[in-house]
């Protein structure tokens, strides 16, 4: 499998460059050379598997042959020892897919899970050890954080803003040990991926230090994540409608790799691009004007990105045409006051406790479905589990929320973090003094 640049079609690098290496030097993204495409008799055959299975088909037709068949079988099932299960909340009209069945109560344990059994598996024929660095708005630097715990020959640093993460998302971060540690930046996430954009370019530093992201500007972090796309749609194909995703939406790999799915042949009728405040991409949708701002502060705050990273993959897959992306993804956005109405109405109606990000994921599709013109089947994506904002969700809803016990075993743990200025001087003087 080979991979190009968003910036230049013309360059070429392997599967293993493209993983450990994560931002080509012009500053573009990743994009594969060729998607396979599948006719619908594939995808059929494949799609009643568990999501390891599903898994490794999807990544024999990727990767055809460049990776034993048995190397790929022990990596899915390695990365994915959970199921992404469809839940139904109205029988044959709106179901949501529960991604938070993973160790980190996220639906970044997917493409976490799945690079660092990939990293581990190219990592065994070399001898240099990897660093892994990351930026987070919450729930990618607990997947990143638990999915590369310990994993031997690679090292993580997690930068995630102060303030801005929820305490439990918090104690995934900073108490791990071991292996990671974690920068807590005097900033918003746009910081932090900044950060971490400028270290990739910094060859003094790479040159001494063998870098890579766990971000979803790793393109080995969106493939995973089109798996369970593929999932859902094998659990649903007895509804006997076309399938709507609508995916709450941050730094947009998840609704890329959506995207990336269907680009391989996967029939869905159109996906939807659910945010909150910030919206800089449901605008672009209804306008046609892309105009990346500062983030805000939500109660979402996993989505707090004004300036998403994959809009480019986004916009790239529909042949960067407006008018194709616009037919294939609506928009739809929510202020705080309306999440928690949302969350509540949710609750009252489905007897469904949902996130704030998943909650928004669910408006979006009934938004979408007041304005439909069609029958379809709308999945919404819950991407965590309700108690990782614990706090909010039980004032919203007047509830008690139970803590799975993976998770509820780190609140008594210190937390242990570098705490830093946002500006690169300061990160990289604080990186080097840990190595």
């Amino acid at each position: 499998m080979q991979f190009y640049s968003t910036n230049n079609n013309s360059s070429r690098v392997s599967t293993k460059q493209a993983l450990f290496h994560s931002m080509p030097v012009d500053k573009g993204l990743y994009m594969p050379v060729s998607i396979p495409y599948q006719d619908i008799s594939f995808f059929d055959k494949i799609a009643g598997g568990s999501l390891a299975d599903v898994g490794y088909e999807i990544c024999k037709a990727l990767f055809a042959g460049e990776i034993a068949d048995a190397d790929l079988q022990q990596i899915t099932h390695q990365a994915f020892p959970f199921e992404t299960p469809v839940v139904a909340l109205e029988d044959g009209a709106l179901g949501v897919l529960e991604l938070f069945h993973g160790p980190s109560l996220a639906f970044k344990d997917v493409g976490a899970r799945f690079m660092a059994s990939l990293m581990s598996y190219f990592s065994g024929k070399s001898d240099q050890e990897v660093h892994i660095l990351v930026a987070t708005s919450g729930d990618t630097g607990g997947a990143v954080a638990m999915g590369f715990h310990n994993v031997p020959g690679v090292r993580v640093s997690i930068l995630y803003p102060t303030g801005r993460v929820s305490d439990l998302q918090e104690k995934q971060l900073t108490t791990l040990g071991g292996n990671v540690q974690a920068f807590e930046v005097k900033g918003s996430f746009d910081d932090c991926q900044a950060l971490v954009k400028q270290a990739f370019l910094d060859t003094s530093l790479t040159n001494r230090i063998a870098l890579s992201s766990a971000n979803s500007i790793n393109i080995f972090r969106l493939i995973p994540q089109s798996f369970y796309y593929v999932s859902a749609y094998g659990q649903s194909k007895r509804v006997g409608k076309p399938i709507v995703f609508s995916t709450p939406s941050g730094n947009f790999g998840n609704l890329s790799a959506g995207i990336l799915a269907s680009k391989m042949g996967l029939p869905v009728h159109h996906f939807i691009a659910s945010t909150n405040l910030n919206h800089v991409v449901p605008d672009y949708l209804h306008t046609g004007t892309y105009a990346p701002k500062e983030s805000v502060a939500t109660i979402s705050n996993a989505m707090d990105v004004g300036s998403p990273s994959n809009f480019v993959r986004l916009t790239h897959l529909y042949g960067d045409q407006f008018d194709t992306v616009a037919e294939h993804v609506k928009g739809y956005y929510f202020d705080d006051p309306s999440t928690e109405a949302g969350m509540q109405q949710i609750y009252s109606q489905y007897g469904y406790v949902a996130c704030p990000h998943t909650a928004i994921g669910i408006m979006g599709a009934q938004q979408d479905k007041i304005r439909s013109t069609q029958d379809v089947y709308h999945i919404a994506l819950a991407t965590a589990h309700p108690s990782k904002f614990k706090p909010l969700v039980e004032q919203v809803l007047n509830i008690d929320v139970d803590v799975p016990e993976r998770l509820a075993v780190l609140a008594t743990r210190k937390k242990q973090s570098y705490l830093i200025d946002p500006d690169y001087g300061s990160f990289k003087e604080a990186l080097l003094a840990t190595i």
